[in-house]
C-alpha cells in the first residue's frame, strides 16, 4: 500500500467528512492489495455517498483518487456489488 498518496479532499468538507471520505480510500486501497470485508467496503462506500451524492463530483474524484493511487473507485465498488464473497480481494 502506498503511504504518499495525496487524497483528494474539498476545502469544504469537516473533520469527520474527511475522515469518514479518507477511510473509504483506504477501504480502496485494501480491496486492491490485502483484501477487506465485504461490508465494510460497502459501508464505507455508503458513508462517502452521503458527502458526496453527486455522480459528477463522485467521478471527478474517482479520477483524481485514481491518478493518485492506480485503484478505480468505479471498479471496485463494482466488482464488490457483483461478488457475495465474504472478503473483497481485487487480483491487479
Amino acid at each position: 500500500m502506498n503511504n504518499k498518496i495525496n487524497y483528494p479532499l474539498e476545502s469544504h468538507w469537516t473533520t469527520d467528512e474527511i475522515i469518514s471520505v479518507s477511510e473509504f480510500y483506504k477501504s480502496i486501497e485494501l480491496a486492491n492489495s490485502t483484501g477487506i470485508d465485504r461490508e465494510e467496503l460497502l459501508y464505507n462506500y455508503r458513508e462517502f455517498k452521503k458527502i458526496v451524492p453527486s455522480k459528477m463530483e463522485e467521478k471527478q474524484i474517482g479520477r483524481a483518487y485514481e491518478d493518485e493511487s492506480g485503484f478505480s473507485i468505479y471498479r471496485t465498488i463494482k466488482f464488490a456489488r457483483e461478488n457475495t464473497r465474504d472478503t473483497i480481494k481485487i487480483n491487479q
